[in-house]
């Protein structure tokens, strides 16, 4: 068993589960506005494009909800550990924290990454001169 400050741990699981739901809420606008565009006439290269960026943001959404599920999960188990072991925390349970850390950390660079794909849809919109309040 670790003695380490639960409180801080949970706080950052409840910190990365917000920023996920904000994550998965920008994303699902995104992948609406996609489906406008789809909806236009369009050259075979440019569908491809647009299938190409709906398939991204559909992926990375299943990735955010994933993450999303397995912190929820690890905060229950430690705050179960920290009452049924007088205040200790598994040192699997740590391990996993950490593990969970990396992945948070792993999938917000690829949320920026896809990210400047969202901007360059944007252009998209406005080169296609396909006009949307929302693009």
């Amino acid at each position: 068993m670790v003695q380490v400050d639960i409180s801080q741990l949970t706080g950052e699981c409840n910190s990365w589960r917000e920023q996920l739901r904000r994550y998965r809420d920008e994303f699902n606008h995104h992948e609406a506005q996609l489906r406008q565009v789809a909806s236009q006439p369009l050259s075979k290269d440019q569908l491809r494009l647009v299938e190409h960026l709906h398939n991204q943001f559909h992926i990375q959404l299943i990735n955010i909800h994933d993450l999303k599920q397995a912190i929820k999960i690890h905060d229950r188990k430690m705050n179960f550990e920290m009452t049924a072991f007088n205040g200790l925390v598994n040192e699997e349970s740590f391990s996993r924290h950490e593990k969970l850390t990396d992945e948070y950390q792993s999938l917000k660079s690829i949320l920026k990454l896809l990210w400047h794909f969202q901007q360059f849809a944007h252009f998209f919109c406005f080169f296609l001169f396909i006009y949307h309040p929302d693009c």
